[in-house]
């Protein structure tokens, strides 16, 4: 079962909000524990928790788009240049880094 979590959270140098959230009631009483340990409010473990998600996803994102561009404009490494490179690792014969083609 679902339980409603609603944060009632104000400051002092930015704007805030309040915001309810349904969790699983697990995720709810993980929430609890983790407030409890780390003498926390629940309000603030949620918002540390939403920051390191959208932190990730935004670097994520952006590796996406990254990469988009270098496959839009060339910048591309062929497959077996680099099986071969890793192939050749631990070997006498080890390989140079492929070059971007």
């Amino acid at each position: 079962m679902e339980k409603c979590i609603t944060m009632h959270t104000r400051g002092e140098l930015m704007g805030t909000m309040t915001l309810s959230v349904r969790m699983p009631e697990d995720l709810a009483q993980q929430l609890n524990r983790l407030a409890e340990a780390s003498q926390r409010s629940k309000s603030f473990c949620i918002v540390e928790a939403v920051k390191a998600y959208l932190e990730r996803e935004a670097w994520q994102l952006q590796a996406i788009e990254t990469g988009l561009d270098d496959l839009e404009n060339g910048r591309l490494i062929d497959h077996d240049a680099v099986k071969t490179w890793v192939d050749s690792w631990d070997t006498q014969n080890e390989s140079g880094k492929p070059e971007c083609g």
